[in-house]
């Protein structure tokens, strides 16, 4: 068995199916179960791959012995609006898919070292991978407003169905003996134990750290972050708003208080990890600031109203 990975290029949400195999009539199949559940697809971009180019070809000669059963301008009209292209990026070049690579190896990382070793039903894998695919678009975008008290978070979820992604309550089996639980136990471990591995991936990968070759941005009260803590469950991502930086002599800020859905907390912040997605004003601003700065070192105004640049 196979698994397509479908990644929305504008809110990045992923989709997931279960293909038998890698011909082109599965690949159809996946491309006819998406449009049925999410809507409307316009344009599919992809790799090289002899599946992807003859499902082409295959939607191809669809279309035109579609057109030629339906002449008349309305329906000729709905096919060419209602049409699916095929866009490949170059041979050999996967960094051109980036995008989708990434999701790619978001569902593969964790899936292969978790159910790699285990055999499964059809029923049982078309569940944990429609599960996975729940928990991969739960993650946090971006706070939803900016009142101090307000928690909530835009997620891909919203973008489905409109509220954040959520699944049956279930006890913690992540621990569980396999050989002693059922197929059901099992498959509920299973996903558990995805869920903890990338979700801790997920924090470390929003908190990376690099080489301290230049100041970064501080934290500044109203940020929404995620705290690092280990076992929260599914879907129940560690959020919290900050409501007071603590700046050090320097200028910096290294502790932070933040306030959670349980009470407020201290924390450091390599503790905490700011949500990826700045609002446009911040970037607006950051731009302008940018560009002072940059007029300022090239320039120096004197007192006679000219100018003279730095050496």
């Amino acid at each position: 068995m196979y698994v397509a990975v479908f990644v929305c290029l504008s809110v990045k949400a992923v989709h997931v199916e279960i293909v038998p195999d890698l011909s082109s009539a599965a690949c159809i199949n996946a491309i006819k179960r998406f449009v049925a559940r999410r809507g409307r697809l316009i344009e599919l971009r992809c790799d090289n791959a002899t599946a992807f180019v003859g499902a082409d070809r295959e939607m191809r000669e669809l279309q035109n012995r579609y057109r030629q059963q339906f002449q008349t301008d309305k329906w000729d009209r709905y096919c060419l609006d209602s049409g699916i292209t095929f866009n490949f990026i170059p041979a050999r070049s996967p960094h051109f898919g980036g995008l989708w690579e990434a999701g790619v190896k978001s569902f593969k990382h964790h899936f292969r070292r978790i159910f790699g070793n285990s055999s499964y039903t059809i029923d049982e894998l078309t569940t944990a991978a429609t599960h996975i695919e729940s928990i991969l678009n739960s993650r946090p975008l971006t706070p939803l407003t900016d009142h101090p008290n307000d928690l909530s978070v835009l997620t891909p979820g919203h973008f489905l169905i409109g509220e954040p992604m959520f699944s049956i309550l279930e006890p913690d089996e992540s621990n569980v003996t396999i050989t002693k639980t059922s197929r059901l136990q099992e498959m509920r471990c299973a996903v558990q134990n995805f869920w903890k591995c990338w979700s801790r991936d997920y924090l470390t990968r929003l908190h990376q750290r690099s080489k301290w070759r230049g100041a970064t941005k501080n934290i500044k009260p109203g940020d929404v972050v995620l705290l690092k803590q280990p076992n929260f469950p599914p879907f129940a991502w560690p959020l919290g708003r900050i409501i007071e930086a603590v700046v050090g002599s320097d200028g910096l800020v290294r502790v932070v208080l933040v306030r959670t859905s349980r009470g407020l907390f201290k924390r450091a912040i390599t503790e905490v990890s700011v949500l990826p997605i700045d609002t446009v004003e911040d970037v607006n601003e950051e731009t302008r600031t940018s560009d002072e700065d940059q007029a300022a070192n090239e320039t120096q105004v004197v007192e006679d109203g000219t100018s003279k640049h730095r050496e």
